[in-house]
């Protein structure tokens, strides 16, 4: 009976509680509305078709509603009275907004918009007693802390994906092997929307990249040397990858399709719907692509011969290619809601799936030593030079899932800016592949041609938790306390496994290259920082803590018992940012942080990879850290045709992790190139990163970026010497070219001088990229075209050498590419822009608007 009364009760309450929610609704959508009308014209006060005009009420976002011009530039819609927010969004014209009270209905007149370049960069003007604001346009802006840049005025990237976005992004360089660095490092830390992702795939290099399309990205932020609000991993930096939500009223979105050769497809869509305090967005697409690389080398020995093993080459030529086939797909969707003015919820849920096909031919052509053969009729010398000749074929295919689950929520206390932000992610990432490789080659002890078959199978699964808290306290009208605690766990579990049979006999499993591997690594986080300003300067100091546990539990075939690995450091990160406003558009930038590089987790795992039996790769289980201290001292200028941002910098790291290369022979008797990582010296590297925009004219606009750096590095292992310096340089020009309102051509350029080392030397490198658009469709549709290495000349050439051996490489990852790609955009309503708290002098806010900061 009390089970009864419970229950009763409850339905009560839950009618009680719907009843009063769908009053308020039905009490909301009954407010009696105001039917207002109005036009958008130029300065010449000629009318402006199918702009967007959207009306945010101040008081509940419940009223606000947005509309379309039609023809002529005019607009009619029922609105209830109150206090407006007002904005103006039209193609080829500035975005404007103002603020209205519309108390009666009537015509509110006509709003004068201006074409984009026709002002200066910041230009107030008074519209009928209203100040609207037009800000330009600009690929990209300083901020205290980061660079953003704009892909949306990227033409060359126009139907590609995020790797071809960051082959423009300033201080970020791509290699040809798809590899990201920041200013020469490849310790790059990716983030998505501010926070790791599994979108990102584990350990999946380039194919990772090349599954986000252009088209879903917002804006990348570019982090060269963060504060200690950031997690301290990544050397080099950050690359914050901001994707597309949108916060227009009613129903937007984006479709876009691409097609290209070398054969590639491409169909991607943005889309949201807001209505009122809530918020729906889903961004998704797939694609099909074909690639093919190239890869030649050349070993050469420098040892005695009559000291070497029988069946050692003392010069192997490898030729090989290599074809794939990529199929792709992801799809984001998620919510934010306002559930009272001060707090905000958001979930979002990812899914991403990446399947590859590949063909790959090596051919090996080797001077290999004979000894004591007089028995089949050879001389009866110390040794013999014989050539051999190898042929390997290599068919694989991959598969990549990955899982995402993000919730978060922010909640303001009070009205002074205090804030607490809780967010935590699930994430897996299961990775299985399968290939076999078929050689035929030759036995020198025997004297007759030899056929072996190697299958390999391969599983890896990430599982990722991440949790953190951040508060924000500000003290007094330009100071603020920041602090928060950060949980991340992720486990790694590796599966892999090679048989092999030998001229058609039975199959054997290779015992030192069959193994299972779980990896777990646990980092607690902690820090706090202080911001303020004192007139023109401004500063902030931080602290983060962080303490790692790694354990790493490894066995092969062969191994008579488990190897366990067991690391745990409790590591200080300071940071200092400085600031001084020289005037209204110049600023002085200084700051310092203390970052860390640890391992990845298959570089601590001592077997060795098999795909290509002539070079093995092995994990080494001693390797600790890598610390780096950073300075840099930047200037920005920003002014209406020029904005110019240099950077001094200098960094110099510890325990700096290199790979050491050693020559052998392997089961076969064939030359092998093993690569270990190891703990070696010290690596400085000091330069300057200029970043630069000029428009000359209003159909012209330049941005240029060069990076000019020496370094020097110090320490060797065994015989190898990673010691050297000297001076390198990065170029980047890219001139855009509009002759009308709806066309424009884009060309780029870059530059990647040598660097060496006393035991590495490598090749400078360049590349010319073409692009072009044409807008249709009355503005919502574009057409563009792009051309990727006009010249073909995007290649890697190294030199390797050592007191035992020389080694020459040569890569190319892709070859010239075009695509044609086509979108459309439709929408109802412009930005709601949601009340936004007051700017901190130092602010290190990352993500979207809904972040609240890094995770």
């Amino acid at each position: 009976m009390t089970d009864k009364i419970e229950i009763s009760s409850m339905i009560r309450k839950r009618t009680l509680g719907l009843v009063f929610v769908l009053g308020a609704a039905s009490f909301a959508f009954a407010q009696e509305k105001a039917n207002v009308t109005g036009k958008i014209v130029d300065k010449h006060n000629v009318a402006v078709p199918y702009a967007s005009v959207s009306f945010s009420n101040k008081a509940n976002k419940l009223f606000s509603d947005a509309v379309l011009t039609d023809e002529k530039g005019e607009y009619r819609l029922a609105l209830v009275p109150g206090a407006y927010a007002i904005t103006v969004e039209a193609i080829d014209f500035k975005k404007v907004t103002l603020n209205k009270q519309i108390t009666t209905a009537g015509n509110l007149g006509n709003f004068t918009v201006e074409a984009e370049g026709s002002a200066t960069n910041t230009k107030t003007q008074d519209i009928q007693g209203v100040t609207i604001t037009a800000q330009a346009v600009k690929a990209y802006r300083v901020e205290i802390d980061k660079k953003v840049y704009d892909p949306s005025l990227d033409i060359v990237a126009k139907g590609g994906n995020l790797q071809d976005v960051l082959a423009n992004v300033p201080s970020v360089d791509v290699d040809t092997d798809g590899t990201v660095s920041m200013r020469g490092n490849t310790n790059v830390r990716f983030l998505i929307n501010g926070k790791p992702s599994s979108m990102l795939g584990i350990d999946d290099g380039a194919n990772a990249l090349q599954s986000i399309a252009a088209d879903q990205i917002e804006r990348i932020e570019v982090i060269t040397n963060p504060s200690s609000k950031y997690e301290a991993s990544g050397t080099a930096g950050i690359l914050n990858i901001i994707l597309k939500k949108s916060k227009k009223v009613g129903f937007n979105g984006s479709v876009e399709g691409t097609l290209g050769y070398l054969p590639t497809s491409r169909l991607n869509t943005n889309l949201s719907w807001r209505k009122g305090a809530w918020t729906y967005y889903v961004n998704g697409g797939g694609g099909y692509s074909r690639n093919k690389s190239t890869n030649n080398s050349e070993f050469n020995s420098f040892l005695n011969p009559e000291t070497l093993n029988d069946g050692f080459s003392m010069k192997s030529i490898q030729n090989g290619s290599n074809k794939g086939e990529n199929k792709n797909y992801n799809v984001t969707t998620g919510f934010v809601v306002d559930v009272t003015d001060k707090s905000t919820l958001n979930a979002s849920v990812m899914l991403r799936n990446f399947n590859n096909e590949s063909t790959g031919e090596t051919t090996y052509f080797d001077n290999v030593i004979i000894k004591d053969r007089t028995a089949l009729g050879y001389p009866n010398v110390p040794y013999t030079l014989q050539d051999q000749f190898t042929n390997r074929l290599n068919t694989g295919t991959s598969t990549n899932n990955s899982f995402q689950a993000d919730l978060g929520f922010d909640q303001k206390i009070g009205d002074k800016g205090q804030m607490i932000s809780l967010a935590t992610s699930f994430q897996k990432n299961k990775s299985d592949g399968t290939s076999m490789i078929n050689e035929n080659g030759y036995d020198n002890e025997f004297d007759v041609a030899t056929h072996t078959l190697n299958n390999i199978l391969t599983n890896s699964v990430n599982t990722t938790f991440l949790a953190k808290a951040d508060y924000e306290l500000p003290v007094g009208e330009v100071s603020k306390i920041e602090a928060g605690v950060r949980y991340d766990s992720n486990q790694n579990d590796y599966d892999y496994y090679v048989d092999q049979s030998k001229n058609n006999g039975p199959v054997e499993v290779l015992p030192n290259f069959t193994s299972a591997t779980f990896y777990k690594e646990n980092i607690l986080a902690g820090y706090t920082q202080f911001k303020s300003k004192i007139n023109n300067f401004g500063y902030q100091l931080g602290l983060r803590a962080e303490n790692t546990d790694i354990g790493v539990n490894f066995k092969r075939v062969s191994d008579a018992a488990q190897i366990n690995v067991d690391k745990n450091y409790l590591k200080f990160f300071p940071s200092v940012f400085l600031s001084y406003d020289l005037n209204k558009n110049n600023q002085l930038l200084l700051n310092y942080s203390r970052r860390i590089n640890r391992p990845r987790s298959f570089f601590l795992i001592p077997f060795m990879s098999y795909n290509n039996n002539r070079n093995l790769f092995s994990g080494n289980p001693d390797l600790n850290p890598t610390y780096e201290n950073s300075f840099e001292l930047g200037y920005s200028l920003s002014k209406s045709k020029v904005t110019f941002n240099p950077t001094l910098y200098y960094k110099k790291s510890e325990d700096e992790v290199n790979m050491y290369q050693y020559s052998g022979l392997n089961a076969d008797g064939n030359t092998v190139i093993y690569t270990m990582p190891v703990n070696a010296g010290t690596e400085a590297q000091y330069g300057v990163d200029i970043n630069a925009t000029y428009d000359p004219f209003k159909w012209w606009k330049i941005m240029g970026s060069a990076n000019l750096f020496g370094y020097k590095n110090e320490g060797s292992y065994g015989d190898f010497d990673f010691s050297g310096e000297g001076f390198s340089s990065r170029f980047r020009l890219t001139n855009t070219f509009k002759p009308t309102k709806t066309t424009s051509f884009q060309i780029q350029g870059f530059y990647r001088g040598a660097q060496n080392t006393v035991s590495q030397q490598r090749e400078p490198m360049y590349a010319v990229n073409l692009g072009a658009s044409q807008t249709i469709w009355k503005g919502n549709g574009t057409i563009s075209f792009n051309i990727q290495d006009i010249f073909n000349t995007r290649v890697r050439e190294n030199f390797t050498t050592t007191p035992s051996y020389s080694q020459y490489n040569f890569m190319q990852w892709q070859p010239r590419q075009f695509t044609v790609s086509l979108s459309y955009r439709f929408k109802q309503g412009d930005k709601v822009d949601q009340p936004k708290r007051k700017k901190d002098v130092n602010s290190n806010s990352s993500g979207d608007d809904d972040q609240q900061g890094p995770m």
